[in-house]
Parts: C-alpha cells; sequence; structure tokens
C-alpha cells in the first residue's frame, strides 16, 4: 500500500509563538494517513515534542563542513527532522539549483537515515508550451538518483505557477500528470503528492484522483482551522 502523506510547508513563516497551531495541529490526531510539517529550522528542536512528524525545508550536500550559515541532514535529523524537502521552486529559481545539486541534496537526506521529499514542477511558461510531461521527466531523470524507494523517498508535483496563485490544475490535468510521473519512478509504489494552492475547497476533488497519495500544503497549513478539514479530506479519500 501507497503511503499517504499530508504534508505542511511553513516555509519561511513562524516564530515560537506560532507552535500553538502545530499543537492544535497534532492534537487534532489523524487516522491511516501521516501528517507531517516541515517547519523553519529555527522552530524544529522546539516542535520536537508537540506529537507531529517534523520535516526540513532543504538541507546541504555535505555531511558537514566549511559552509557557513548551511544546515547539513545531520544536523536536522538531530534536531527533530524525519524528512527533508529538496528541489523546490523556489530553490530551484531563487538559489539557483540545478538538477544535479538537487539529486546530491537527496542522497544526503538518505544517508542521514531520512526521507525525502523530491519537488518537481513546471513554470507557466512551461505549462502553456505543453511542456509539463517533458520538463518533469527531466527533472526525474536529472533529480532522482538510483537507489530510491517508497521507503526513503517521496515525489512532491508542484505547477509552479499554481503555488500560492490560487489556480491549480483542472482534476483532468492533474490526474494525468500524476499517473504520467508514476510511470517514470523506479518503483510504482512511491508516494505522488499534489502541491500548488491546495485549500479546504478542492482538497477532496484532489485526493480522489487515483495517483494523488497526499498533498503538500503551503500557506493553508500555517493554521489549524485550514490545514485540519485538508487531513480530513485525505483521511476520507481512503
Amino acid at each position: 500500500m501507497r503511503r499517504r502523506i499530508a504534508a505542511g510547508n511553513w516555509k519561511m513563516n513562524g516564530t515560537r509563538a506560532s507552535l500553538s497551531e502545530a499543537r492544535a495541529i497534532a492534537a487534532a490526531g489523524a487516522s491511516g494517513i501521516e501528517v507531517l510539517l516541515c517547519l523553519p529550522a529555527t522552530l524544529l528542536h522546539p516542535a520536537r515534542d508537540l506529537g507531529v512528524t517534523l520535516g526540513a525545508q532543504d538541507c546541504h550536500a555535505q555531511p558537514g563542513g566549511a559552509f557557513t550559515g548551511d544546515l547539513s541532514a545531520p544536523m536536522l535529523a538531530d534536531a527533530g527532522a524525519r524528512f527533508i524537502i529538496v528541489g523546490h521552486s523556489e530553490r530551484r529559481a531563487g538559489h539557483g539549483e540545478a538538477d544535479a545539486l538537487v539529486a546530491a541534496k537527496v542522497q544526503a537526506v538518505w544517508a542521514a537515515g531520512l526521507t525525502a521529499i523530491l519537488c518537481i514542477g513546471e513554470t507557466e511558461a512551461q505549462y502553456r508550451a505543453g511542456q509539463t510531461l517533458s520538463v518533469l521527466s527531466g527533472q526525474i531523470a536529472g533529480s532522482l538518483p538510483p537507489g530510491a524507494t517508497p521507503a526513503n523517498t517521496v515525489i512532491a508535483y508542484e505547477p509552479v505557477w499554481a503555488i500560492g496563485t490560487g489556480l491549480t490544475p483542472t482534476v483532468d490535468e492533474i490526474a494525468a500528470t500524476h499517473a504520467f510521473i508514476r510511470a517514470q519512478l523506479p518503483d510504482a509504489d512511491m508516494a505522488i503528492l499534489y502541491g500548488g494552492s491546495v485549500a479546504p475547497g478542492n482538497a477532496a476533488d484532489i485526493f480522489a484522483v487515483a495517483d494523488v497519495d497526499g498533498g503538500l500544503v503551503g500557506g493553508a497549513s500555517l493554521k489549524a482551522e485550514t490545514f485540519v478539514p485538508i487531513i480530513r479530506a485525505l483521511e476520507a479519500a481512503g
């Protein structure tokens, strides 16, 4: 059975005062799915006893060394992370991260005994040009190293043009894209999450798609009142 995961990505948001929301999300509980909060690194250790699985949002490709300001996967594991997001479009675009670097980070996550959430997705220009599938195929080939398994890797499809915009592909587009991604993976049982303006109002329709195993949720994960309904939608999707 494939993993089903409701993952929240808080991005560069939150201080210790915000942990009341994480506490409320943890207290809401979940049945038959994994609930994950990818918090800013400063909140991982303070949140480690809240009763929710934690993830980090990026890591360095090396386990240590003279890399001022960076954090390694072993450091993040020590702080409480069990997952690490790699290859998010905001890292690829804003920090110039190419596929080869993303692949090295995936291997660093594995070496630390953690699960990688590998993000892939096309820009609006690529989407409008009909290049979605070729872009995704290239990103999978370049960013996913040999050795990926359902236990150590989760794929997150995030169309860049849908992140934080309120726009989403149609359900048919999501279904076709996720089916294509699954066919490219070394193991068909790897979980594939959808990300990009997931909200309480559209979560049920998205999670009803056969090849969608959950969501990587941005803004809606910051508050229990919006993230818990998304968790419930994934539970109900069976």
